[in-house]
């Protein structure tokens, strides 16, 4: 083969050569797009599901983002009563239990986590308000009731980073809170026991 057809076979080889489809790298990057859309994917019908599973009530403050560790100081909260945070490593007894004083609210936040509700009504509510609250909680796994003296309305139902203003106890949203919420999708400790701990204010 002469020099000049050498060279011409060689040119036609080079741009078969670069005319080839490089199907390695176009594998290697379906893959690794498909890997991020199914990712995505995933991620997005997650918190939808965790959306969709929240109860709706009106007139509801949530709060995100909230601490969880564990301390026997004084704890700075930034709602009355709080809403969840870090907390007592001693819950309050939640069963259903109906206290006549104020409860610290680092065993009280204690209990949110557990799946509590807590229904705070402020002191000098009227009897038939009170006693009306007292039959929603009174031997109710998961809730309790206390006078909370800085809240700023009657009545609040309270769950982890989830609360409820009210005017009055005859509000139908306090049994609405009370079945989205007792030992709801918002717990961060499902299971976690609600009596065996601290039993006075």
């Amino acid at each position: 083969m002469s020099k000049s057809a050498r060279v011409k076979n060689a040119r036609k080889q080079n741009a078969l050569t670069q005319r080839e489809t490089p199907w390695g790298a176009i594998a290697s990057f379906t893959v690794i797009g498909l890997a991020a859309v199914i990712a995505i994917g995933y991620t997005f019908a997650q918190t939808r599901s965790s959306s969709a599973d929240s109860p709706s009530v009106a007139g509801l403050v949530v709060k995100d983002d909230l601490g969880r560790d564990h301390t026997t100081g004084a704890v700075k909260y930034d709602s009355d009563p709080p809403m969840g945070g870090d907390h007592d490593p001693v819950w309050q007894n939640c069963d259903g239990r109906v206290y006549d004083a104020p409860l610290r609210n680092e065993n009280a936040v204690h209990s949110l986590e557990h799946g509590a509700v807590w229904i705070t009504y402020r002191p000098g509510l009227a009897g038939d308000q009170l006693d009306m609250l007292k039959a929603k909680v009174s031997g109710i796994d998961y809730t309790m009731l206390s006078p909370y003296p800085a809240q700023d309305v009657p009545i609040k139902l309270t769950a982890w980073g989830h609360q409820l203003s009210l005017e009055d106890a005859s509000d139908a949203r306090v049994d609405e809170f009370l079945r989205g919420f007792v030992k709801g999708p918002q717990t961060p400790e499902p299971g976690a026991a609600c009596d065996g701990a601290k039993d006075t204010p």
